[in-house]
């Protein structure tokens, strides 16, 4: 589904990425786990077209898409999430999710000011159709709640909810456990089970060694910009270089 290629991301003298290279296979959930500052977030940021690679290819079911915009990534299936929620909070939680779905809409400026009879048909189609997510992400009682008076942790369910809109064939989520209590990443873990079951591939940054322990079937492992170890969630558990890293040595 996606391959990174000798990746490798200078910010003036500072490299931050160097040489990294790895596959995510469809239909599987993927971790990229490190320390903090190991480039987690700045792999993530050149895989969704955020930033350019220095160096390597981002490959997307075998189309080099390295020098394609988020935009266009988000057309061809690539769709993220992102460690800081961004919701309309004026918005209703319906409507959250309705605007995630306006790249199905084929209506113009002209119809929807008429309102025109094929608008609202398609208007009607699409907030149905936003609905079905909110069951998916399992918030459907907040459908009419304004999206700025959310818990934190219902925000995030949200936020993918309006993800999952755009029908990605890859979701990437960037921390999506910082900040939600044991219950509420229980409840994200069967969530992303789910999105995996329902044919979207998963790759994810997260800190939370217990959630990618039981959610991931495989593991790549970032330090200092350099990849340090790749495997099943067993061993990476295993791998003594990435426990030096993590712990130190004595």
């Amino acid at each position: 589904m996606l391959r990174l290629e000798g990746i490798g991301k200078r910010f003036g003298g500072l490299t931050a990425l160097q040489g990294i290279g790895f596959t995510v296979a469809k239909g599987s959930i993927t971790g990229i786990i490190g320390p903090n500052g190991a480039g987690k977030t700045t792999l993530f940021n050149i895989a969704t077209g955020i930033y350019p690679p220095s160096e390597g290819k981002v490959l997307f079911e075998e189309t080099d898409i390295s020098q394609f915009p988020p935009e266009r990534r988000a057309q061809l299936g690539v769709v993220r999430t992102f460690q800081n929620i961004e919701l309309f909070g004026k918005m209703t939680v319906l409507e959250n999710v309705m605007v995630g779905l306006h790249t199905q809409s084929s209506s113009g400026l002209f119809a929807c000011s008429l309102r025109m009879p094929w608008q609202m048909k398609e208007e009607r189609r699409i907030r149905e159709k936003a609905k079905e997510w909110l069951e998916f992400a399992g918030i459907t009682d907040l459908a009419d709640v304004e999206a700025g008076t959310l818990p934190f942790g219902k925000g995030r369910l949200l936020e993918i909810a309006r993800a999952m809109a755009l029908e990605p064939k890859l979701l990437l989520m960037d921390e999506p456990a910082a900040g939600l209590n044991s219950r509420e990443t229980a409840e994200l873990a069967e969530l992303i089970k789910r999105i995996r079951d329902h044919g979207v591939t998963v790759a994810l940054v997260e800190h939370d060694m217990d959630l990618v322990m039981d959610i991931c079937d495989a593991l790549v492992v970032l330090n200092l910009g350099t990849m340090l170890a790749e495997g099943t969630p067993r061993e990476i558990q295993e791998n003594q270089a990435v426990i030096t890293a993590y712990l130190g040595e004595e």
